[in-house]
């Protein structure tokens, strides 16, 4: 796992490198049974080189603690590993990304349970897993078994905690959401 974090540090496959101060490989247990995905680094991740460290990363750690789940305790990473200046990713840059660095980093983690912070996070785990796509706003906080060849994985997609600080009735229905796979998650987890 650290390799592969080397490598990202030292990523230049597509441009979003040029926007970097440090990138953000992803931070956890790495054998860890549940993952969390979600889009790219903001500012404060950039400075720090660490993932959900800014505003987000704070609601995430609330989110988190509500379930009596330590970030320790996960693996929490990003599509993207360097800084997003809009906070959007061209559908060529995800490939790159996801087809160098996160294919592996779920490979290597094997996590049981994904849960994915947002739209493109959810695209990209539905597509891999292949998925029916449905809108967040219909999906959000419901549970997916999928098969694979190393056994079943459930996929859990939820709001982007983002969407919380810029519009608020998204905050109880992200602790909502939490909540409601509380006792599922905690099994992972605490085992």
């Amino acid at each position: 796992m650290e390799e592969l974090a080397e490598r990202i540090r030292k990523c230049k496959a597509c441009d979003l490198w040029k926007n970097r101060n440090k990138a953000v490989p992803g931070e956890g247990n790495p054998n860890a049974k549940v993952m969390l995905i979600g889009l790219g680094p903001g500012k404060s991740e950039d400075q720090q080189g660490r993932p959900f460290v800014g505003r987000a990363g704070k609601f995430l750690d609330e989110l988190l603690e509500l379930v009596g789940i330590e970030r320790k305790e996960v693996f929490i990473t990003n599509v993207a590993k360097c800084f997003l200046p809009q906070n959007k990713i061209t559908e060529e840059q995800a490939k790159i990304c996801t087809s160098l660095y996160l294919e592996k980093q779920i490979e290597i983690i094997d996590p049981k349970v994904i849960i994915t912070l947002g739209d493109v996070a959810t695209s990209y785990i539905f597509r891999k897993f292949n998925l029916p796509k449905s809108s967040i706003t219909k999906i959000h906080g419901k549970i997916f078994k999928v098969f694979t060849l190393k056994g079943e994985k459930f996929i859990i997609p939820m709001f982007h905690p983002a969407v919380a600080l810029y519009n608020p009735k998204y905050k109880e229905i992200l602790k909502q959401d939490w909540l409601n796979i509380k006792s599922f998650i905690q099994k992972f987890v605490l085992t």
